[in-house]
């Protein structure tokens, strides 16, 4: 087949170079750019379809096929089948192919509204069927630990590290809108956020009683944060950093909270922003908080994302009633 043989771009071989990329086709550009003014879409969002487009095209190229812009239905077969192939061993391999499928629809209707293509040879793919698994989640005995720990901490790193747990445990923030958050986003009397998360929509999430002391003890500390010069940039922020953006990033944080659990006598690598964010839901739903709120609090557009977290609570009922109940098969095989 002439496929055969190509490597992904996204993947290479370890200790192998890394053949350079050819340029994106121009329409490439022209669809990011839409992505960012029309629909709000992040940096990061951007790169993610800029990779996933680049990798489409540096196959069909090296697999001697139609060019990105005229590829066809069958091309596109093609490349998502070289995909499962290559990661065939890969946990990621469904979701992976998932994903590039996604950005290849969004491009093609916009070469579509755009009058450069008259059909969308996306339109015909099926995507595959992924088993969803379940949010990893800390018991809120783990989570307690954890914030025991950060609440010993001194000094002004100690503190703001105090600050930002409290506050992601107590509204659920994505790390990348916990980091980001501006001054701003504080109310008057510092009793809830103003988040502007995805597609740039606001929600607000009210502060518990512990976060919002938190956040008093750290505001004197924030200008400890800031260097000298660069002062107006790093103003914006409600957590500054000396790092170029002028705030904390979701790399400086996570490793800070991997040291944390450490201290507290947790896996790290069972420690992370977003399992925090898991365990804020679910813990929620632990206590009888209803399913629409939740799905507001997590800023999430279809409640259908949310509903994950019911099966988390039911799984966990049921592992406790297997475990506990004097008629469950589990203790009937110890008697």
């Amino acid at each position: 087949m002439a496929e055969a043989g190509i490597k992904s771009v996204t993947k290479p071989r370890p200790g192998r170079p890394r053949k350079a990329a050819a340029p994106p086709p121009p329409w490439v550009d022209a669809f990011l750019d839409m992505m960012v003014a029309e629909r709000a879409a992040s940096a990061n969002t951007r790169d993610a379809y800029r990779r996933d487009l680049v990798d489409v095209a540096h196959y069909l190229t090296q697999a001697g096929r139609a060019p990105l812009d005229r590829a066809s239905s069958d091309d596109l077969r093609a490349y998502l089948a070289h995909l499962s192939a290559d990661r065939i061993k890969a946990k990621s391999a469904v979701k992976t192919v998932a994903r590039r499928l996604s950005s290849l629809r969004q491009y093609y209707k916009f070469l579509v509204s755009e009058g450069q293509r008259a059909e969308d040879p996306a339109s015909v793919l099926d995507t595959p069927k992924q088993g969803r698994s379940l949010p990893k989640i800390l018991t809120e005995a783990d989570v307690a630990a954890l914030l025991s720990a950060a609440a010993t901490l001194g000094a002004p790193e100690g503190r703001r590290l105090n600050a930002l747990l409290e506050v992601l445990y107590a509204t659920g923030l994505r790390v990348s809108e916990l980091v980001g958050l501006p001054m701003n986003a504080l109310g008057r009397d510092g009793r809830a956020l103003t988040v502007r998360g995805k597609g740039g929509k606001e929600r607000l999430v009210p502060l518990s009683a512990p976060a919002r002391d938190a956040i008093a003890a750290y505001l004197p500390d924030r200008p400890f944060f800031m260097t000298k010069g660069r002062e107006t940039r790093q103003q914006a922020f409600l957590f500054p950093s000396r790092a170029t953006s002028g705030a904390l990033t979701r790399q400086r944080f996570g490793q800070l909270l991997k040291d944390l659990a450490i201290r507290a006598g947790l896996d790290p690598a069972k420690v992370s922003p977003h399992v925090l964010r898991h365990c804020f839901a679910t813990h929620l739903l632990d206590h009888g908080a209803d399913l629409r709120s939740v799905q507001k609090m997590l800023g999430h557009a279809d409640i259908g994302t949310t509903q994950i977290y019911t099966h988390v609570v039911s799984e966990r009922l049921r592992q406790t009633v297997e475990q506990h109940h004097p008629l469950s098969a589990t203790k009937r095989r110890v008697r």
